[in-house]
């Protein structure tokens, strides 16, 4: 038996997400498919009902993916995944999170909210609940399925007058990318880092599906190849310097990340702080509307504190004022340094 067990679904973003780290990594390491044969071993070890779940000899059984990973960053620190540039470092946190908890909702949005993607998705969960013995009552099996997922969309923010926001959002952010890509092997040079791993376990899950797979495949051809090779990445060169990948990299925070998911994080986070039951914020002129997300609040404030550390970091400052980003920190800077006064006090 291997050291490290990751127990997922194919299915699962932030599982992939996960696997191709520990690839990347060079660990051994057992993966072991969410299945109905595997569902007692998954439930003794799990404190939530999804993947993944890392399981490892020296660390407690863990299902957040943004914190395994740093986990395993911790403990093997050849090849990084960290930047050398700090203000990269900050910025791979940053964009990991807008993967986690905004892209998601495009994935979910692009999967469960149209025909045929919600047909083939359920079909395709199934065959790995089932290790592909499917009941009898398949047809039955998969509309329970479908029901179940689209019963979530409204969860993660995907209701029907946010979704027009959310298909803009993804091909905008897709075509930034894309360009960006042209000139990088991964998103901060040679090798990849968080953001990377993050990004392209939504984006690969999206390729599956049909309707966005053809899109990504017709109007971004090196995201796709970036997605592929994703799956068990190498390093092919050292990271680079900020100042070597800002003309295309800051485009993508000024036209998207500063424009969608930074107001709606922000929010999220004063919502959930409010102990408010919905959160409502304007993005490009239209209302957004949701329920408020509790994980997606402690997920960004773990990244405004990532930035406040680094708050003397004249790159990175300047960086963040050219992005219009800089805003959604400076409120948290002052907050974090009122809190910790009071707490040396």
């Amino acid at each position: 038996m291997t050291d490290y067990r990751l127990f997922g679904a194919e299915t699962s973003p932030y599982s992939l997400k996960v696997r191709s780290f520990l690839k990347y990594k060079g660990l051994d390491f057992e993966w072991i498919g969410r299945s109905q044969a595997t569902e007692k071993e998954f439930e003794s070890f799990a404190r939530v009902p999804t993947v993944p779940l890392f399981i490892s000899p020296n660390r407690a059984p863990n299902q957040d993916s943004t914190d395994i990973l740093s986990c395993i960053e911790n403990d093997h620190a050849e090849p990084s995944a960290v930047p050398d540039d700090p203000a990269c470092a900050v910025l791979a946190l940053i964009l990991e999170d807008y993967a986690d908890e905004w892209l998601n909702k495009v994935m979910f949005r692009e999967r469960w909210g149209q025909k045929p993607d919600r047909e083939e998705a359920a079909q395709r969960t199934m065959d790995q609940l089932f290790d592909g013995n499917l009941p009898r009552a398949k047809k039955k099996t998969q509309d329970q399925i479908v029901k179940r997922m689209r019963d979530r969309l409204p969860l993660v923010g995907v209701e029907k007058k946010n979704e027009k926001t959310l298909k803009t959002s993804f091909e905008r952010f897709v075509g930034l990318l894309n360009t960006h890509l042209e000139n990088n092997l991964f998103v901060f040079g040679g090798r990849p880092s968080v953001a990377d791993f993050a990004l392209a376990g939504q984006l690969s899950q999206m390729l599956l599906d049909p309707t966005p797979g053809k899109w990504l495949r017709d109007n971004a051809p090196f995201v796709t190849a970036w997605c592929e090779f994703m799956d068990a990445p190498k390093a092919g060169a050292p990271f680079k310097p900020l100042e070597e990948l800002e003309a295309t990299l800051l485009p993508i925070f000024k036209d998207e990340l500063a424009v969608t998911y930074l107001p709606w994080a922000t929010a999220n986070l004063e919502a959930n702080q409010a102990k408010q039951d919905r959160t409502s914020v304007k993005i490009e002129k239209k209302a957004f509307e949701q329920v408020t997300q509790r994980y997606a609040a402690t997920s960004f404030k773990s990244v405004q504190k990532a930035v406040r550390r680094l708050s003397d970091n004249d790159a990175l400052s300047a960086f963040l004022d050219k992005a219009g980003a800089k805003a959604f920190f400076e409120a948290a800077n002052q907050k974090g340094k009122k809190a910790e006064a009071e707490a040396d006090a």
